[in-house]
């Protein structure tokens, strides 16, 4: 069969481009052996979200006791199957919702697994061969493991397993501080495990902007996680006397461990390629991912490739508009997307959100600029919600445009959303000063 377009890969990036493409009279093959939606809507995303709504519930009711309303929450939530059943409900609903979209006429699905893609030609596992002048690889990522002994210990899970528990575990580990592993820790801590984590890097969420990340880690001590930070994990061992795992680690060249019940193993992705049979003399690929320009076009001319499988970002959102950059690249059209701006957010307790450069990333550059500290405390809706803790801070230019902006409090992956269009827009900090903010809102933090 001939196509205008082979799309291998139904996550985020995978079905939106084809439902685009389609939209614009191609005529595409949507190759899927595994679920619509890919790993963001069935193991990653939504369904870890759905876990921080669970969680925030249980830390709203508890607030409400404090606050003398007479609701009473517990402290530990033990059967986790009214969550999971939570979860399934909401990413099967969804999941439904894109097979429905990929039902339109313009779009064929394949339920097969490619096992090997060229230039023009696209082999399915079960012998079909596809052609299409146009492939766009969207095949995403798998969790990646550290080489240690005992990885393949009973108890010891990645993100995936995690979304499927029904026991709590009294004591949990996780291995790995960056945006998984904190959101993991924030909701089972939340919950009622005793959680420690476990990071090779002097701070978690390295990418992000240090100051913020101190105090994000700083907010969830204080709520009960224990953290081990440069830390070198080396091994982990079955303790049949306390019926647990032991987590050994080296720190400071000191030789430490942590027991758990559960060890959660989250310290990257790692491209899903291999199934490919990529020749990397036509379509070069390193560990971290298959190699792209700037128009998502590998080194294979009508071959291109999207979300995490090139490395570029893990970022499902990312995924969904690299699509758009490599079909505005297949139409023949400029494209309209700066994939440079990109805001991002970690869903803890509170939640951190960010866009732009880093304080730190301003003073390698050897930028001039100031810093606009902004705190809930100040902000009535804040205050009056019981979110007066949180706390942001807007980096400008010398020519008042703005570098980045970095918040750490309630809906901050809702409040970065006005710095991503002023720095879109490159507006300078006097239009968003004499825009009328409405009264009582979060969004006036940014006023201050």
């Amino acid at each position: 069969m001939t196509y205008d377009i082979i799309i291998i890969g139904a996550g985020p990036g995978g079905y939106e481009t084809a439902l685009k493409a389609a939209h614009e009279g191609l005529k595409v093959a949507l190759v899927e052996k595994g679920e619509m939606g890919g790993t963001c809507l069935n193991r990653g995303c939504i369904p870890t979200k759905s876990f921080c709504h669970m969680a925030e519930q249980l830390h709203a009711a508890r607030q409400s006791n404090v606050l003398g309303l007479g609701i009473t929450a517990p402290q530990s939530i033990t059967d986790l199957t009214p969550i999971v059943d939570y979860k399934e409900k909401i990413v099967s609903g969804l999941r439904e919702g894109v097979e429905a979209l990929m039902k339109h006429p313009g779009i064929t699905t394949y339920p097969h697994q490619a096992i090997a893609v060229s230039k023009g030609q696209v082999t399915l596992d079960d012998g079909q061969s596809l052609q299409a002048a146009n492939i766009i690889i969207a095949t995403g990522a798998h969790e990646r493991l550290l080489p240690i002994p005992g990885i393949d210990l009973p108890g010891v899970v990645t993100s995936t397993e995690m979304l499927n528990l029904t026991t709590l575990p009294a004591r949990l580990c996780v291995i790995g501080g960056g945006v998984v592993g904190m959101e993991f820790a924030s909701i089972f801590n939340t919950l009622g495990s005793q959680v420690t984590v476990v990071e090779y890097a002097p701070e978690i969420l390295p990418r992000f902007d240090q100051d913020m990340a101190k105090r994000l880690r700083t907010g969830l001590k204080r709520a009960g996680i224990n953290f081990n930070l440069g830390a070198a994990v080396c091994e982990i061992q079955r303790c049949e006397e306390e019926n647990a795992l032991q987590v050994h680690f080296t720190q400071k060249g000191k030789a430490c461990q942590v027991t758990a019940d559960l060890v959660l193993m989250s310290v990257g992705r790692a491209p899903n390629v291999e199934s490919l049979q990529l020749n990397p003399e036509e379509v070069a690929f390193t560990p971290r991912g298959i190699t792209v320009d700037e128009n998502m076009q590998t080194t294979t001319p009508g071959i291109y490739a999207i979300g995490d499988c090139n490395g570029l970002s893990g970022l499902a959102h990312v995924a969904t508009f690299q699509g758009i950059v490599a079909l505005d690249h297949i139409l023949g059209r400029p494209t309209s997307v700066d994939l440079n701006l990109v805001p991002s957010a970690v869903f803890t307790y509170p939640e951190l959100a960010t866009v732009g450069q880093t304080e730190q990333e301003c003073k390698d550059a050897g930028l001039e600029y100031t810093m606009q500290k902004c705190y809930y405390r100040q902000n009535g809706k804040a205050v009056s919600m019981g979110e007066g803790d949180g706390y942001a801070k807007y980096i400008w230019h010398a020519d008042e445009t703005l570098l980045g902006a970095h918040i750490m409090g309630a809906h901050a992956s809702d409040l970065i959303h006005e710095a991503t269009i002023l720095m879109r827009t490159g507006a300078k900090r006097h239009l968003l000063k004499n825009t009328i903010h409405a009264h009582p809102t979060l969004s006036e933090i940014i006023l201050q």
